[in-house]
């Protein structure tokens, strides 16, 4: 994993430093610190339980920092929170498109939310429908489409206003095993055209030998680094989390 650089953050498509964030007295986060590199698919590892939802929340600004800082492609989400925000993109773990719109809609409701000129709206949403593979759904309504396509509408959704880095919140619930590896492999076909990713889950088989990996356990940020250089020593990527985390394997 590509390290901060010492003279700035615009090397990295995320920064997070000295996170840490309780609920009155119970400890979710404690000292979480990574990067994610531009151009590259990081994934977020972590069991159930692990923190992995209240640092989306801190992410998105659902949540308020308590103590450290994360910057997205170098912006300060404390200090520069719209400039911070307006080069995040974010796919929610439970679906937040309108079921009764069609996805040309959807999209087009977002656009106006980002106080996008229609114009450009119109270039960019051409431009998603393509890139997802969405051009023949486009005036079919949401609640039509299957959990694939409807995943692909909310990224085209995310991708609109051309953020620097692409956030994935289990992106893959409630979908059927084809689905899902079809899912991972689309999003990872965005890597190789430049966009930043990061991708939790708690499903190792989502998680590549090249990738960029960010382990979290009981709100620790436990391991760091190139999948298959973390598991080099345990011989899986299995073994490792089974390790590190001390809980069953979901594989």
């Amino acid at each position: 994993m590509t390290d901060c650089p010492t003279n700035g953050y615009a090397m990295n498509a995320l920064d997070v430093a000295g996170i840490s964030f309780s609920y009155g007295e119970r400890q979710a986060l404690q000292d979480v610190a990574f990067s994610a590199a531009a151009g590259r698919f990081t994934a977020l590892l972590g069991p159930n339980g692990a923190g992995k939802s209240t640092l989306i929340a801190l992410l998105t600004r659902l949540y308020d920092l308590q103590r450290g800082e994360i910057r997205v492609a170098g912006h300060s989400l404390r200090s520069e929170p719209r400039e911070a925000l307006r080069r995040l993109g974010v796919v929610f773990q439970q679906s937040t498109l309108d079921l009764d719109l069609t996805v040309e809609q959807n999209l087009r409701y977002h656009a106006a939310l980002h106080g996008m000129p229609r114009r450009a709206a119109n270039q960019r949403i051409e431009l998603e429908l393509e890139r997802q593979q969405l051009g023949e759904r486009r005036k079919s309504k949401v609640r039509e489409l299957n959990g694939g396509h409807r995943r692909r509408v909310e990224i085209a959704r995310a991708l609109l206003h051309e953020p620097s880095l692409l956030l994935l919140d289990e992106a893959s619930a409630g979908l059927d095993p084809a689905s899902r590896q079809a899912l991972n492999e689309h999003v990872r076909a965005l890597c190789d055209d430049g966009m930043s990713v990061l991708w939790t889950t708690h499903l190792l088989d989502e998680v590549g030998p090249s990738d960029d990996l960010i382990i979290l356990n009981r709100g620790r940020l436990v391991a760091r680094g190139r999948a298959d250089e973390l598991s080099a020593e345990d011989g899986s990527l299995q073994q490792t989390f089974a390790r590190l985390t001390r809980n069953p394997v979901h594989a």
